[in-house]
């Protein structure tokens, strides 16, 4: 399922990991020591963030902030982004932002 992101300009690399960070399955350029670290960045990344947007939303008293749909971590030449337990690697030159967190998005609701 998650092999289409791979599909998408600009992809370099897709993983799909469990609630508790193992990672289920990576595809893409990188190594499986890789894809599992990746998969435990993400899972950390999600965990951080969820506790953030409770903490704004439980302050500010306004709803919508959780659940965050998505996230990004943009670098220089390199973005992560990710939704639910999907995460990919992404080159910023050549990947359409908008289109895959669409898709990842869309995946991660299986």
């Amino acid at each position: 399922m998650i092999r289409q992101i791979l599909a998408l300009e600009g992809v370099l690399a897709v993983c799909q990991f469990r609630d508790d960070g193992a990672l289920v399955e990576g595809y893409g350029i990188f190594s499986d020591a890789w894809m599992v670290q990746l998969a435990r960045f993400a899972c950390d990344y999600r965990r951080m963030l969820q506790g953030n947007t409770d903490q704004l939303s439980m302050f500010t008293q306004v709803r919508g902030w959780t659940p965050p749909r998505g996230w990004l971590v943009r670098g220089i030449a390199k973005s992560v982004c990710g939704a639910g337990n999907v995460v990919c690697v992404i080159d910023n030159q050549e990947a359409s932002l908008d289109n895959i967190l669409a898709e990842l998005i869309d995946i991660s609701r299986y």
